[in-house]
């Protein structure tokens, strides 16, 4: 339900008034703890980058958006605290390596990243390991290089043993709750995924359920009404009001948001020029909020199960809402299988663009994201302008209600604040 929570601002995408949220101070560079070390800029050879596309297209395979998330949180913290145990300037996560001079930090990141990948994805070790063969082949031999691997496979030995017991293999069946008015049911013949992210140990926070929003709208509310018919009307597959511009929009933002986000991660970084220890820092901080958000999105899903529009819509008699209308014929632009609330990629969005704000320090970061299912390439002058596109691109989708973009996008926003304010630090020495 709608509680006020977070500052909110509009912005017009296609002719429509988006509410979206503004990155507050404790998510960008004048949090609690003071600013964060200066970003230096370097030309590029940067391994974080090397080995976060590396595990990005290992991890995705099979896998859905947000566990992916969470494995990929997993490789950058291991990466970060590798890269921090040879450079210094910030705490690491969890493992303080043993660093034996002089140091090879190509093969260190390697090394971590490799430990991490095989020990998870195992159905995926092949690959890897062929993978960092032939990049050790490239990289000096000597002594550098040897004492690189030695300090990523101590970091990759550390980070795999903490979360040793983290239930992500976990075998978490779905259970179909008694069906009724507002209670999801699946949407397609297959399981509804991600089941188990509910019950996931997090990464920053200390439980799955620590951020969990208050739930939707009651259904016979003047609120639900509204989200009710505004999704019905332009989320329809064959609306006959939705524009092609906002058609085009719910088509771009379709693309697998975890692999979408990764790639426009790696040539921001490239356009900004950074080194490898501002790299390691922002993709964690990105992708421990992003995981965090992920598993309180998915708690929420699985805690709350609210149906999909294409049901609420086509059962609309059973709502006891007068403001309501049934179409037992209306279907959705697009189909996702699992709960509507809290909308995944309102979650996970928002943590990604509320960390990138606080790394640099700033909104108004110029980036552009492309999509592999429209082939086409958008240009953003702010992070919070592309959110503001994922809030309107789900609901002409016909796959939210804007109070689930809504509270997904504090969902994100609670995680992205947590870790901004709490891991990843500055060290004054």
């Amino acid at each position: 339900m709608r509680t006020g929570r977070g500052k909110r601002a509009s912005a017009v995408i296609g002719g429509v008034t988006a509410l979206i949220m503004i990155v507050g101070s404790g998510a960008v560079a004048g949090s609690s703890f003071g600013a964060p070390a200066p970003i230096t800029k370097s030309k590029p050879a940067n391994a974080v980058l090397d080995w976060t596309e590396i595990a990005e297209n290992t991890i995705k395979i099979g896998r859905p958006p947000a566990s992916s998330e969470v494995l990929m949180g997993i490789v950058q913290v291991a990466i970060f605290d590798t890269v921090v145990g040879i450079e210094g300037g910030y705490a690491p996560y969890a493992i303080t390596p043993s660093v034996r001079r002089p140091v090879n930090e190509a093969a260190a990141v390697a090394a971590a990243a490799r430990g991490v990948l095989v020990a998870r994805v195992p159905a995926q070790a092949a690959s890897v390991e062929e993978q960092y063969q032939a990049y050790l082949a490239r990289l000096p031999k000597g002594a550098p290089t040897r004492n690189g691997i030695a300090v990523g496979t101590e970091v990759a030995d550390g980070i795999v043993a903490l979360r040793a017991d983290d239930g992500f293999d976990n075998v978490v069946l779905y259970e179909q709750p008694p069906p009724g008015p507002g209670v999801f049911e699946p949407v397609a013949p297959t399981e509804p995924v991600d089941v188990k992210l509910k019950q996931v140990t997090p990464l920053a926070m200390t439980t799955p359920d620590q951020i969990r929003p208050d739930g939707p709208d009651a259904l016979d509310s003047v609120e639900y009404a509204a989200d009710f018919n505004e999704v019905k009307d332009l989320g329809r597959a064959d609306s006959q009001t939705r524009t092609q511009e906002q058609t085009d929009t719910a088509m771009f933002w379709s693309d697998n948001a975890f692999a979408m986000w990764g790639r426009t991660l790696r040539n921001l970084a490239l356009a900004q020029g950074l080194g490898v220890r501002d790299t390691a820092r922002m993709m964690a901080l990105v992708h421990v909020s992003g995981t965090d958000a992920s598993i309180g999105c998915f708690d929420a899903k699985y805690h709350y199960y609210f149906w999909r529009p294409i049901h609420a819509i086509q059962r609309a008699d059973t709502d006891g809402n007068d403001a309501t209308e049934a179409d037992p014929s209306w279907t959705a632009l697009l189909t996702v299988n699992h709960p509507e609330y809290t909308s995944g990629h309102a979650c996970f969005s928002t943590s990604v663009t509320d960390a990138l704000a606080f790394f640099f320090g700033t909104d108004d970061v110029p980036f552009t994201m492309d999509s592999l299912v429209t082939g086409t390439t958008r240009s953003f002058g702010r992070f919070s302008d592309a959110l503001a596109e994922v809030t309107e691109a789900r609901i002409w989708s016909g796959l939210h209600f804007r109070n689930s973009m809504d509270e997904g996008s504090q969902v994100g926003s609670d995680a992205a604040d947590l870790v901004t304010s709490t891991l990843f630090l500055p060290t004054e020495d």
